[in-house]
């Protein structure tokens, strides 16, 4: 049985659902070609879990080639860093050349030529450079991770965002949820959608913090980022952040897309996730 790729499989900070989807594949006896930017003690126990771990940059088309050679199905995801569009086009000419026939992609709720953040134009662009690769490219548009509002949270013990009012609307999913989509989509025998829309749960700022058991606070934007950058140590993230704690008080009460969407269920085989029950369980 031909293995099947996970990038990101190390996991990270930004809701490491490459790591949850390849520890789901293993659980179901599937192979796994792992693919990690760094030999560490992740990387290790993937190996010891039974993973064939391949280091490399997705960025450099050199160790890309190795580590599609003799898949079919691959699932891909880079995190909010520079670097994105690079990766991406790496990835489709090695996919293309070795005919790959489905490739899972973790992309943003509002991809779009026209979105509101850079970041969100820059994954529009990814989806387009996936599809004319012809390598059946699936593009999960997912909303905003739990677990950026838990980082967001850090020691400070509130959610401390320039979001305006605590009725600001945001949609949210958990991490296990969008990598239960992505594995199922990966075992997925038959014919599946290009585009899934992925929103688990929808909270106004000040349900989200109270499901985390914190008070929500409106921050000036210009302070947001002057604290964040320390924090998350990416100009390209607190960019991508800034953008969408904006567009989010601007948008205020709702938007057609902020709606829980069925696909979750379907693969995950419940409903989706919801951020109070994630936040209790640690």
């Amino acid at each position: 049985m031909e293995p099947i790729l996970v990038t990101g499989a190390a996991g990270g900070q930004q809701g490491s659902t490459g790591r949850l989807v390849t520890e789901a594949l293993l659980r179901a006896d599937r192979p796994v070609r792992a693919f990690v930017h760094s030999d560490d003690a992740r990387a290790a126990e993937l190996k010891d879990r039974g993973a064939e771990v391949i280091l490399g940059d997705l960025r450099e088309i050199t160790t890309v080639l190795p580590a599609v050679r003799g898949v079919r199905r691959a699932y891909l995801t880079y995190p909010v860093t520079a670097g994105m569009l690079d990766a991406t086009a790496a990835f489709a000419a090695a996919a293309r050349q070795e005919q790959l026939t489905r490739v899972v992609a973790v992309s943003q709720l509002g991809s779009d030529p026209h979105a509101g953040t850079p970041h969100m134009r820059r994954h529009w662009v990814a989806e387009q450079v996936l599809d004319r690769a012809e390598i059946g490219a699936v593009h999960l548009r997912a909303a905003v991770f739990f677990e950026n509002l838990r980082f967001a949270i850090g020691d400070s013990g509130v959610l401390a965002l320039p979001l305006g009012s605590p009725d600001t609307v945001l949609p949210l999913i958990a991490a296990q949820d969008v990598a239960r989509v992505g594995t199922g989509l990966l075992l997925e025998d038959g014919p599946v959608e290009s585009v899934y829309w992925l929103c688990g749960e929808v909270l106004t700022a000040g349900e989200a913090a109270a499901a985390l058991g914190v008070r929500y606070v409106d921050t000036d934007p210009e302070e947001w980022v002057r604290t964040a950058l320390p924090r998350y140590r990416d100009e390209v993230a607190v960019e991508h952040l800034s953008h969408l704690w904006k567009l989010f008080k601007d948008i205020g009460s709702g938007h057609q897309l902020y709606q829980v969407t069925p696909a979750i269920e379907r693969f995950a085989g419940r409903p989706p996730l919801a951020l109070r029950d994630v936040a209790a369980g640690g």
